[in-house]
């Protein structure tokens, strides 16, 4: 038997990698094991209900089957010739909350479009209702089989779509394309490990990336690993989230709060899974270290979870380490009382509030880079003015944190030891106001994002939307 039938060379290998079949076969297995994992999926979602009941809401809708009252609330506005539908897809409450100065920017170029919003978690569905005006849809994004997505495009049948940042789905993209749907990735980012993903599953994800009209990504690096996915046409257009303007109510409120404290706050933002151990050990051991008879004036810690869910968890590791705590969810009026002001920890427990807990902290340590998480969005806290210290682990948003760290926005320490420590100091130092304006300055500086996006979208369109704007 010739040496080729059973070894094949590296050109063969390349030879089966081009051809059709090869994508071809890799998105019907794919499609294979979601089909077969619909029921755990399903349960899933129902699970999580219990914690979140938003999760149990039109849950058929994943699966892209709607009851009647759906279809003709949706059916009421189809078909009018100044109602274009955008169909933009926000997948939990960072990708939603970046989507609103854009959405805003694309009702100021084309008044008439009606919007077609879609999320995957209960978080991004809560925020995405504020983005809503008359003839609008909300829905949840089809979960990504073959079937669902063409029941979903053949109800809706949207001009265009926008996907939010890291949201390219191989059945998604194959059946918008079949079906003439331009598919736009918006504020687009891709870390240098998620390349190594999809460069490892290249036969399922590069047709996917190739599929896409255009790319706005957020940086030149960003652009660089979206051009080696396989996109074709991608734009640098800057971050939208710097275009998110804090509400005014919720920084007066945090700064309400700061007031009463009486105390420096230190905030641990969007704290993640394996974070707060470390973190509450840490703030012991400084406690213990510098115990002093004017402990009461001591900084307070306040800890956000970043995921609705955990919020008892976290709230049961402070009991555990024999902390006193205050729950914001508990407080009257929207205000701390007077257990709340005597507690050492205050436990953020709500969900849309995050500029008021910016804007009551002298300081905020940066969830998710002190586990190998890859950080959080750090550009909220810049727009509030409230310093940042981060950990090591960045690379999510790493482009954002070495520029809010070249501006002075923000420092990095190894770790959560450090972490405290210099947040302790910062709480202290005159040098916090140097960073909170650096901070603002920053923000600032990088605004436009948003209507440089709108205006690309818009050109990216349907025929018929170009000819309409």
């Amino acid at each position: 038997m010739p040496t080729w039938v059973h070894r094949p060379t590296e050109r063969c290998r390349q030879v089966l990698t081009d051809t059709a079949l090869t994508p071809w076969l890799a998105r019907q297995a794919y499609s294979l094991l979601l089909r077969l994992g619909t029921p755990a999926y399903l349960w899933r979602l129902w699970s999580r209900g219990k914690v979140e009941p938003a999760y149990r809401e039109a849950w058929p809708q994943r699966l892209a089957w709607y009851d009647q009252a759906y279809r003709d609330a949706w059916q009421s506005g189809v078909g009018q010739p100044a109602r274009p539908v955008v169909w933009l897809h926000a997948v939990s409450l960072g990708e939603t909350k970046a989507a609103t100065p854009l959405i805003q920017a694309l009702r100021q170029q084309h008044p008439g479009m009606r919007l077609l919003l879609t999320h995957g978690t209960a978080t991004g569905l809560e925020a995405g209702r504020a983005l809503l005006q008359a003839g609008d849809v909300q829905t949840w994004f089809p979960f990504d089989t073959p079937g669902a997505v063409r029941r979903f495009l053949r109800l809706h049948r949207p001009h265009i779509g926008v996907l939010m940042e890291t949201e390219v789905w191989p059945n998604v993209q194959h059946v918008a394309h079949a079906m003439g749907v331009s598919m736009v990735l918006a504020n687009a980012r891709l870390s240098d490990k998620s390349l190594r993903q999809g460069q490892r599953l290249a036969a399922l994800m590069r047709p996917a990336a190739r599929a896409l009209q255009v790319a706005l990504a957020q940086t030149e690096k960003d652009a660089q690993r979206l051009r080696l996915m396989g996109v074709s046409d991608v734009r640098v257009c800057g971050n939208v989230k710097f275009d998110i303007v804090p509400s005014p109510t919720l920084l007066a409120q945090g700064q309400e709060w700061a007031r009463m404290s009486a105390r420096p706050i230190v905030l641990a933002a969007s704290s993640r899974e394996g974070e707060e151990p470390g973190l509450l050990d840490a703030w012991l051991a400084r406690r213990q270290q510098h115990a002093t008879p004017g402990a009461d004036l001591a900084p307070r810690l306040m800890i956000v979870p970043r995921h609705p869910q955990r919020f008892d968890e976290v709230a049961a590791m402070v009991a555990d380490k024999g902390m006193t705590l205050s729950r914001r969810s508990t407080w009257p009026e929207d205000r701390p009382d007077q257990s709340a002001l005597a507690a050492e920890v205050w436990l953020g427990d709500s969900i849309g509030e995050m500029p008021a807990y910016y804007a009551s902290a002298q300081v905020a340590l940066l969830g998710g880079s002190f586990a190998p998480l890859g950080g959080q969005n750090l550009i909220e806290a810049a727009a509030c003015g409230c310093p940042i210290v981060m950990g090591p682990h960045t690379f999510n948003f790493a482009d954002a944190a070495d520029m809010s760290e070249e501006a002075g926005a923000a420092c990095r320490v190894q770790d959560i030891t450090q972490g405290v420590t210099k947040c302790v100091q910062l709480c202290t130092s005159d040098a916090r106001f140097s960073m909170a304006e650096k901070s603002r300055l920053f923000a600032r500086q990088h605004q436009g994002a948003a209507h440089a996006m709108a205006t690309l979208i818009w050109g990216f369109s349907h025929p018929y939307l170009r000819g309409n704007v």
